[in-house]
């Protein structure tokens, strides 16, 4: 007869190791590759999406910010999770929950329908990545097997968003831009399925939930992303725009204070009490709005201006995400010898200089002289950053502290992505439309009646002058951009202290989290 303790308290599945590793392997990687992918895959069909649905060029942002916004809010909740319930259990969970939010985006019929599916994608996501990361070490061996099992599930995190910019391309250009959302549901599925009899569960923690901290963060950063939005189209003095911004303060004030009286803190506050720390996430948070803001206009203007099809605007992403992965790796073999420091310089200095090089991007910009330079300068600059900040991140981190402080910095670039795109997009919004009563102007002044009369009818500017307006907008957010960079910039030269080869080394082998997303 089973004694009373083993029913009370089933003990987890034991890692079945050795058996099937590479089915196990693949079902955590494809997890991942998912998450990453839904980054990037959706930008290829903005512009889609914008016309199939009716949404405003500002407004559009809420596609990619809707899910980076729930992902990264809610990131190191859905690690807490799986710490308490069981790594495999929240996964599969996390996963059907992404799978069923991607079913009802492919079927959105209206802009609000699309952007709950999104949210909710982001839920998923936050629930199901950090627990696939952690289910590596509870189904592969300390040693070589774990070591290139970490090796394959960073390099899917690393060529996700290439891939994503490819498949994007390719659905919305054969299929439909629904099928960026409907991808997913098989994938899903399968690992679904596949989890529970190849994946090992792993031993539950005693802890709780910090539901109010991880509510009162994601809500506040929401209603402040919502804020400069909405003042990108109705302006600063509207009631809604000061009503959001004042609600955001209330917000994350108490959030602040309730991380600050946690026991157990979604966000531990002391985490940003060592410099180089804070330093790199203050740098995550600058670059992430950078990158947001190039992957968001630079699609709109390929498609829209060079008049790009989906598919060859996801090749033309393909030379950044190629820079990313090539710096990424030079950097990553070189930081024992040289150390963090001369990288995050130098990366931020390209990432500025390449910025600044889009400030000069117009309607007569083509993709090799107003586009490819400065995309690859850009993505040398990101890929040289990318270790040797997740190595400043973690350095001088408890072991057992480690996974909140890459945890940390993920939603950084999360959540300072969307804040930045937000920004960028109110800069944009309020450009465009002095641009556009200028252009409006303009094309008054030379149309015939005819056109003047079709014009007021439709309110629509012809191609000519409509494309002036987007150019001058895009280049008028990149300038916004510029701004973040020069920030990076300074922080990697003035508040990042260098640290010696061998603590970087340390940092290094310690650390055994993936490279953010791209």
């Amino acid at each position: 007869m089973a004694r009373p303790e083993t029913i009370d308290r089933p003990a987890p599945a034991r890692a079945r190791r050795g058996q099937h590793p590479g089915i196990a392997l693949t079902v955590i990687a494809t997890t991942q590759l998912m998450v990453v992918l839904d980054v990037t895959i959706v930008n290829i069909a903005l512009p889609h999406i914008a016309t199939a649905l009716k949404f405003s060029t500002t407004n559009l942002s809420w596609v990619i910010n809707a899910y980076a916004l729930t992902f990264g809010g809610l990131l190191l909740l859905g690690g807490r999770i799986g710490d308490i319930l069981g790594r495999r259990r929240t996964l599969i969970c996390g996963v059907l929950l992404f799978c069923l939010a991607s079913l009802l985006g492919g079927l959105a019929t209206a802009p609000w329908m699309l952007l709950g599916a999104r949210a909710l994608q982001g839920v998923g996501a936050a629930v199901a990545s950090p627990t696939a990361l952690a289910l590596i070490a509870t189904n592969f061996a300390e040693g070589p097997a774990r070591n290139r099992a970490f090796g394959v599930f960073s390099a899917v995190a690393g060529a996700g968003g290439a891939i994503g910019l490819l498949a994007g391309g390719m659905l919305t250009s054969w299929l439909s831009w629904r099928w960026v959302l409907f991808v997913n549901v098989p994938f899903g599925i399968a690992i679904a399925l596949l989890a529970p009899l190849y994946i090992n569960d792993s031993e539950r923690r005693p802890g709780h939930f910090d539901l109010p901290g991880a509510l009162t963060g994601t809500c506040g950063m929401v209603s402040l992303v919502y804020g400069f939005i909405r003042a990108s189209e109705s302006g600063w003095t509207d009631t809604w725009t000061l009503g959001s911004f004042a609600l955001a303060v209330l917000l994350l004030t108490t959030f602040v204070l309730i991380e600050a009286r946690s026991v157990q803190p979604i966000t531990p506050l002391h985490m940003f009490r060592d410099r180089n720390r804070s330093g790199s996430y203050a740098m995550m948070l600058c670059l992430a709005a950078a990158l947001f803001g190039i992957f968001f206009f630079i699609t709109l203007f390929v498609q829209d201006i060079l008049g790009f099809s989906p598919l060859r605007a996801g090749f033309a992403f393909l030379p950044i995400s190629a820079a990313i992965i090539v710096a990424a790796q030079i950097s990553a073999r070189l930081q024992i010898r040289i150390g963090p420091k001369p990288f995050m310089v130098t990366g931020s200095l390209l990432v500025t200089g390449a910025v600044a090089w889009l400030t000069r991007i117009d309607v007569h910009s083509s993709y090799v002289g107003g586009v490819l330079g400065p995309t690859l300068m850009f993505g040398f600059g990101m890929g040289s950053i990318f270790v040797p900040i997740l190595i400043t991140a973690v350095s001088g981190v408890a072991a057992h502290e480690s996974g909140s402080a890459s945890g940390l910095l993920n939603t950084m670039q999360q959540v300072g992505g969307s804040l930045g795109l937000s920004i960028l997009v109110t800069v944009f919004g309020t450009a465009s439309r002095n641009a556009g009563r200028q252009q409006t102007a303009r094309f008054l002044a030379q149309a015939t009646p005819g056109q003047a009369a079709a014009f007021r009818r439709s309110g629509q500017l012809p191609p000519p002058y409509a494309d002036q307006v987007l150019a001058h907008g895009i280049a008028s957010a990149f300038e916004m951009g510029l701004v973040f960079a020069v920030l990076a910039a300074l922080l990697a030269i003035f508040v990042i202290r260098p640290r010696q080869p061998a603590a970087t080394a340390a940092a290094a082998e310690s650390q055994d989290s993936p490279p953010m997303a791209v």
